[in-house]
């Protein structure tokens, strides 16, 4: 018939996207730099020139006034050039992996210092080297590295005692630099909560596609059945006794059943489709005379709690359709309570290996309204299937309900 299976209520809310903006481990490894393409490599060189030309006009003048070694003018143009030309390639850095980043990243910053150290160029340039790592970095590696790199050229120039004449450039690049690490952020930010929200987008479709499966099976598995048992019924009439009244009874009856179950599947598609727990007894009881099964159901479902009435509508559905497919059992004992739900059978039906997607849906359906859902063979033989939820506890205090035993079919 059934294995055994139990679920427990599920906390709501315990997954935790990787996309979270407000995980600490994004500030050393952020999802979105591996997800984000960075400037558009084509235009960026043009823009980037433009950004280039305050510091490219004057490096250029000062070399060609320069009456210095010619090996020395060189040196300085090979770094004044390769400097600039990793700001122009920036943005090929995004795609690349972290060690790639590392070494690009860590290259431009050395270039930069040593003009700035060891040509006397105006501390200005680092700009671009630490707007550079700001964008192309997780944050906590951005600050280590552009405040080590900025400490490290006022501590330079502090000892020099050239402090006083580039100060002003110095705060102009703190600055700078501090707002370009704030932008990027921002921007990882931005970028961060659009994968949250395709990534809330890819879960909502499969819980869509989840819950049409589960109650199609829900649905069909319950028509199909007593369609299949009220056809059986038609056919031993005519083989039998040939009547004929009572045979085109059953047909009519497969045929309500057919459109009935037509309605449905349309409704569940377009999730509007409900279930009444009475509705259900009242369908159970039909599809169980029909299989000549003797039924023991409560005549009322009143004192059931609203909420739950249709979380126990679909139990009951999905627990007297596996008594027709599988147990064979000749009777079935319904019971009701405020907050729980039994059905008892006294047929011998296997264990399989394996919940199949009733007992899965049963579970998940259960387990939403915060309750538990038991499916196990009983002592006497036959199948117990109860699903209880509890009351919810009042002003947080533990509400001890009392153990109910299962009972047994006489």
């Amino acid at each position: 018939m059934v294995p055994r299976t139990q679920t427990r209520p599920r906390r709501a809310g315990t997954g935790k996207s990787r996309f979270s903006l407000g995980d600490r481990a994004s500030w050393w490894d952020d999802p979105a730099l591996g997800t984000d393409r960075g400037p558009n490599k084509i235009r960026w060189p043009v823009f980037g020139f433009v950004f280039l030309l305050p510091y490219l006009i004057p490096a250029t003048q000062g070399l060609l006034e320069d009456r210095g070694p010619l090996v020395w003018r060189v040196l300085i143009g090979l770094l004044a050039y390769a400097y600039a030309a990793c700001y122009l390639a920036f943005p090929f850095a995004f795609g690349a992996s972290r060690r790639v980043k590392l070494w690009f990243g860590c290259s431009m910053l050395a270039l930069g210092l040593l003009a700035t150290l060891a040509f006397g160029m105006s501390s200005y340039i680092l700009l671009y080297a630490t707007a550079t790592l700001a964008f192309i970095f997780p944050p906590a590696w951005a600050a280590i590295l552009d405040g080590g790199a900025l400490g490290l050229v006022t501590l330079v120039l502090y000892s020099d005692g050239r402090l006083a004449d580039s100060g002003g450039d110095l705060v102009t690049v703190v600055s700078v630099t501090a707002a370009m690490f704030f932008m990027a952020n921002l921007i990882r930010a931005i970028r961060r909560l659009q994968l949250a929200n395709e990534e809330i987008a890819t879960l909502a479709v499969a819980n869509e596609r989840e819950r049409v499966a589960r109650d199609l099976h829900d649905l069909l598995g319950h028509s199909l059945t007593t369609i299949t048992v009220k056809a059986g019924v038609a056919r031993r009439v005519l083989e039998a006794s040939a009547d004929i009244p009572r045979a085109v009874a059953e047909i009519r009856e497969v045929e309500g059943l057919t459109r009935t179950a037509l309605s449905d599947v349309r409704a569940t598609v377009s999730e509007y489709r409900t279930v009444s727990l009475p509705a259900e007894i009242a369908g159970a009881r039909a599809a169980l005379r029909a299989a000549d099964v003797e039924a023991e159901l409560p005549s009322a479902a009143d004192n059931v709690r609203a909420e739950l009435q249709a979380t126990f509508g679909y139990v009951l559905r999905e627990a007297v359709t596996n008594v027709l497919r599988h147990s064979g059992a000749k009777r079935v004992r319904v019971r009701l309570g405020r907050d729980w739900l039994e059905v008892e059978d006294d047929g011998s039906a296997g264990v399989q290996a394996e919940p199949g997607n009733g007992l899965r849906g049963l579970s998940e359906r259960v387990a939403s309204v915060g309750g538990t859902f038991v499916a196990r063979p009983r002592s006497g033989g036959g199948w117990t299937v109860r699903a209880e939820v509890p009351e919810p506890e009042p002003d947080g205090a533990a509400a001890v309900l009392p153990a109910r035993p299962a009972g047994g079919l006489a």
